[in-house]
């Protein structure tokens, strides 16, 4: 193979202060490891003898410890785009070390060829396989790829022995035509593959390649608790009652879920539903819950930009993996995540927020509104374009001491235009066709903890006559008391 290969600190070297550097990946899965560890160590030597070192991070999405951790303690980020979910790296956003900037997943390779994104002069991505012919054969996670390794200048492999070259069938790598020469993306149903299975670039810009053979960094999700138990079985139920009535297809929809234990309950809750019948998944995150009903028949194709899959779920997939190649696809999140495809294949949105107010508008990012937790995502790639949006969220955090449906939200992440269905432990809040009082009241009644539903009727009562309840004296009461006290139950209505 015509390649150098070389170690990952000697692959570091080639990075320079002030470099745009685009990674690989989707959360954790297909995020290389050992060059950032290296970067790392790079800028720590470099800092400790004075020499400034820092590097833009462009990537598909989150990514693990092994990256933005590592990068994080050692101050080698001057700025990170899009999203992030490593509990340092948020802490340097929040304390301002690290420039953010929170955007939608899909917006994120064309902002880059549009010229919107800095141009990345380095790419640096895990591969399953590479050929001389310059294919990379992506592993477990796609994201940016393709444009990264076409926008630059040199392109730095991480070949992870780990994964088998047996993966290459897995992905549907293709990139859009920039405006005004693009036409449709021509996915019509989930399981249309419509590019390549690998990245194909020019081989003399691959400038070396560094061997690995570390697992996937994914971790398992927690158990499911009774409030994620309760929810799931209210999301599993009002679908159900949505095909009973008529309003989605016999042959249910595409379904799309959020990351964690909620949605892998809910995806299980409709895998067992006796009226649900077997779907299929268009989606960001492919996880754990998702393989087994694969496997059980209940999901009959799952399309994806990543495997954000636990390392024994994994383990699972390699050992059958003639059985999982037709009914697994990787796409770069331009596809994946893409409005158009959204709206045409119709897709059950379903994700999470972090606060809902009495309008239905969501907060999914900001904790009391000013410090990021890890970002918007693609959850409006998909809620604003949804056959049908619903968000979910326990009906209070913190031991009850936070209030999840507040007055007015903090910060908000997605309009009440979006957000068609709220669900809690406690029930579902239909806002479709509802005017904004009659939406409050749905609110309160079907997804307010009984604790803040006499606080949340109070602050509806005295909000002065209109067309939309709002007040702005106390509009931010239950933030207020809880950053006075650390209770939202002390709010002065």
């Amino acid at each position: 193979m015509p390649y150098r290969f070389v170690s990952a600190d000697e692959a570091a070297s080639l990075i320079s202060h002030g470099d745009v550097v685009g990674f690989s990946g989707f959360t954790a899965a297909g995020c290389p490891k050992e060059i950032p560890s290296a970067i790392a160590r790079r800028a720590e030597q470099l800092h400790a003898e004075g020499v400034p070192f820092q590097i833009t991070v462009i990537s598909g999405a989150s990514s693990g410890d092994a990256m933005d951790g590592t990068l994080a303690r050692a101050k080698a980020v001057s700025r990170r785009y899009p999203y992030q979910n490593v509990k340092d790296m948020r802490a340097a956003i929040n304390d301002g070390q690290v420039r953010y900037t929170d955007m939608h997943l899909s917006e994120v390779a064309q902002g880059m060829r549009y010229g919107f994104l800095p141009r990345p002069r380095v790419a640096v991505v895990e591969a399953s396989q590479i050929t001389e012919r310059g294919e990379i054969v992506p592993t477990y996670g796609v994201g940016v790829l393709p444009t990264i390794c076409r926008l630059a200048e040199i392109v730095i492999v991480e070949l992870n022995v780990a994964v088998p070259q047996a993966l290459r069938g897995l992905h549907d790598i293709c990139e859009p035509a920039d405006p005004p020469y693009r036409r449709e993306l021509p996915v019509y149903r989930p399981g249309d593959r419509v590019g390549y299975d690998c990245v194909r670039i020019d081989p003399r810009k691959i400038a070396c390649v560094v061997l690995t053979d570390r697992a996937t960094e994914v971790s398992s999700f927690a158990e499911t608790d009774d409030v994620t138990t309760r929810i799931a079985a209210n999301v599993a139920r009002f679908l159900e009652g949505e095909m009973q009535a008529g309003r989605i297809p016999r042959e249910f929809l595409p379904v799309q879920s959020g990351v964690g234990n909620v949605a892998n309950a809910i995806l299980k809750d409709l895998g067992n539903s006796p009226v649900v019948p077997p779907f299929e998944m268009f989606t960001e995150v492919i996880q754990d819950s998702v393989i087994d009903l694969i496997k059980w028949g209940r999901i009959r194709l799952a399309s994806g930009s990543s495997l954000t899959c636990s390392p024994s779920k994994i383990e699972e997939i390699l050992a059958a993996l003639d059985f999982f190649r037709p009914r697994l696809v990787l796409r770069p999140t331009e596809y994946s995540n893409s409005p158009e495809i959204v709206r045409r294949l119709g897709v059950i949105a379903i994700n999470t927020a972090l606060e809902a107010d009495l309008c239905g508008a969501v907060n999914s990012s900001h904790v009391m509104g000013r410090r990021m937790m890890n970002g918007i995502g693609g959850s409006c790639d998909f809620t604003r374009n949804a056959y049908l949006s619903i968000f979910t969220t326990p009906s209070t955090a913190k031991g009850g001491l936070i209030s999840s449906i507040v007055p007015l939200v903090a910060h908000q992440d997605h309009s009440e235009h979006s957000v068609k269905v709220l669900v809690t432990e406690y029930g579902v809040a239909d806002l479709r066709g509802r005017s904004p009082r009659e939406r409050a009241e749905e609110i309160i009644a079907h997804c307010a903890h009984p604790d803040y539903r006499p606080l949340l009727q109070r602050y509806l009562q005295h909000c002065p006559p209109g067309h939309t309840a709002f007040n702005p004296s106390n509009c931010f009461a239950f933030h207020q008391a809880f950053e006075r006290s650390g209770d939202m139950r002390n709010a002065e209505l």
